[in-house]
């Protein structure tokens, strides 16, 4: 009975902390580093990688699923990928908030907050990208939950992601003292957001043990994060509460037109976190999540399960791939053809029917660059 009342106890905690928390859902992006997988009109966040039978995009509405309401969920996207957007997610179909044309992070974040200001009052809300993959739904909720009331003391707040390895591919948080002496509060003042290290630097982060990878997710009230913008950022803050003001009139195309295209293109982490960061106004949960921003194919490899002991993965129909004296490789046998691979070790081989990419794992990152050139040298190329 006593476990019964402490876990009834918890979950009305939990219900308290996440009255009127209102999610965003940044859904922008190529993911080019997954081509030819993920292309300009089919971004990753809209594609099933894991076999789960949900995209991305709504593994990430899914998730919220106890933090907050359907109508309490903003999905800011491009007007190519609204109607993709609508047709996957249609449980936040009204909240589908569409850009003109590409702002960066702060923008898109920045418009959310506006539009649920101005219809809610001051709100505490959270970002959170539409592609990324999170492991631990009770650890994830228990991380947002302290995040939540960070931000309810006026605190831009982010949540700060393990670093297991010297990654350069990430920027990385600073840490400091505690925030509050509460048992199991993992809350700290942020001491410094810093951008994408070198090599040498980013193992320098490791050994200090206070960095954490910054995975993009922000919590803040909505009146916090405008009056920083609008001493920081004022013509950015004023535009976005004008098209805040007009968004659920008649006038709104009207604005978006004419105004969207004057907002600095700018990520969050630059225009508002780093200088608040600075002010002793930033905080950080640490969290206990498995987080992965899916960014290429050798961190896609991760998070597939091995179709065999030599510890190959597979994407698609399994049965249309042969493999030989292969190990650690990824393949994808989408375009419906047969894909023998014979000894190759780490090798990614993706073939849709209209672009093959062959690569190795190490140089996943490095795919970006290749769908660069083809976009150069190859008339109306597949990007």
């Amino acid at each position: 009975m006593d476990l019964l009342c402490r876990y009834a106890g918890r979950m009305d905690d939990l219900r308290s902390a996440f009255d009127g928390f209102t999610a965003i859902i940044p859904a922008g992006g190529a993911g080019t580093r997954l081509w030819p997988l993920s292309r300009q009109d089919r971004p990753k966040f809209l594609l099933d990688l894991l076999g789960s039978g949900r995209s991305l995009l709504q593994a990430t509405v899914d998730r919220m699923d106890g933090l907050c309401a359907p109508d309490r969920i903003f999905v800011v996207t491009g007007g190519a990928h609204a109607p993709a957007v609508r047709a996957q997610v249609p449980s936040v179909a009204h909240n589908v908030l569409v850009e003109s044309a590409p702002r960066d992070s702060m923008a898109a974040i920045g418009l959310a907050a506006a539009v649920v200001h101005h219809r809610h009052g001051p709100t505490v809300v959270g970002s959170f990208a539409a592609d990324h993959v999170i492991r631990g739904l009770d650890e994830f909720h228990e991380t947002v939950r302290q995040a939540i009331e960070a931000a309810h003391h006026g605190y831009l707040v982010t949540i700060g992601i393990p670093a297991t390895r010297p990654s350069t591919a990430f920027g990385y948080v600073r840490s400091g003292e505690k925030l509050s002496d509460q048992p199991g509060s993992r809350a700290r003042h942020v001491e410094a957001f810093k951008e994408k290290p070198d090599a040498e630097t980013a193992m320098q982060y490791l050994a200090t043990g206070k960095y954490r990878w910054n995975a993009g997710m922000f919590v803040v009230r909505t009146d916090v994060l405008l009056g920083h913008l609008q001493r920081i950022k004022p013509e950015m803050h004023d535009i976005l509460t004008q098209l805040a003001t007009v968004w659920d009139t008649d006038g709104r195309d009207e604005a978006m037109s004419r105004l969207w295209p004057q907002l600095e293109k700018v990520p969050i982490d630059v225009a508002i976190a780093e200088p608040v960061a600075a002010e002793g106004k930033a905080a950080i949960v640490l969290a206990g999540f498995g987080w992965d921003d899916v960014g290429d194919f050798n961190s896609l490899a991760a998070l597939l399960p091995s179709v065999d002991r030599a510890g190959n993965k597979a994407l698609g129909n399994s049965s249309l791939i042969v493999r030989d004296g292969v190990a650690g490789s990824i393949v994808s046998a989408s375009a419906g053809r047969v894909v023998a691979v014979l000894g190759l070790d780490d090798v990614v081989v993706i073939d849709t029917p209209d672009a093959v990419l062959v690569t190795t794992r190490a140089r996943a990152q490095a795919v970006k660059d290749i769908v660069t050139m083809v976009a150069a040298d190859v008339p109306d190329a597949p990007v």
